[in-house]
């Protein structure tokens, strides 16, 4: 879930984002044709803004966790995140942004994907999303709160590679639905993830999902 430290200056900061969005698309049009792609978004030392209209997920979990990583100086960095995971989910009208500020001669640069508009909703399997900070309207259907971390069983349970407490205070839920999401996270992980209608854009300034 971390992207490995490209330098220190501003155009390989540039590069760290541009790079796997680029490789990461051309790979999505290959996979759209195929129905399925393994998937995973990160920006070593940043966050990103997602917003979805809809999320209807089953097979819910949500623990404490932290997110390790560096900073493009070398620097480790650890943030404390709460991991939603879902073990399938339909996402409605899905965008997400990273925004590379002070790019030398251009100023800030940013990269939005935005996907599941219309009939066709973003479809996941085994879905972890790494989350600072969340607003949305939210419906728990069969929810158990206070469960042990290594004992929720109906999420797909604690991600390999997490740095959680199996013991830690944790939630879980037969089904939820989630309306007028807008959350900051450091990391998207998917087995699957098919977005269907697909657009990716690249503008001069500051232009975010919120």
């Amino acid at each position: 879930m971390e992207s490995q430290v490209r330098g220190g200056t501003r155009w390989k900061r540039f590069a760290v984002v541009m790079v796997p969005s680029v490789a990461a698309t051309a790979a999505i049009g290959v996979a759209l044709a195929q129905g399925a792609l393994a998937a995973s978004f990160s920006v070593s030392g940043q966050s990103f803004k997602v917003t979805a209209d809809r999320l209807d997920g089953t097979g819910f979990v949500q623990y404490g966790a932290i997110d390790s990583g560096y900073t493009l100086d070398g620097k480790k960095t650890a943030h404390p995140v709460a991991v939603s995971a879902f073990k399938s989910a339909s996402i409605k009208g899905m965008c997400q942004s990273v925004v590379t500020p002070d790019i030398p001669l251009i100023g800030s640069v940013s990269l939005m994907l935005k996907a599941g508009g219309g009939d066709k909703p973003v479809e996941a399997q085994n879905l972890y999303i790494d989350v600072e900070e969340l607003e949305a309207d939210a419906t728990f259907r069969g929810i158990d709160i206070g469960v042990a971390a290594k004992d929720a069983t109906k999420g797909p349970g604690i991600q390999k590679g997490d740095t959680a407490n199996p013991y830690g205070f944790s939630q879980q839920a037969d089904s939820a639905t989630l309306t007028n999401v807008k959350q900051t996270a450091w990391a998207t992980t998917a087995g699957t993830f098919k977005l269907s209608g697909l657009k990716m854009s690249l503008s001069k300034g500051v232009k975010e999902c919120y």
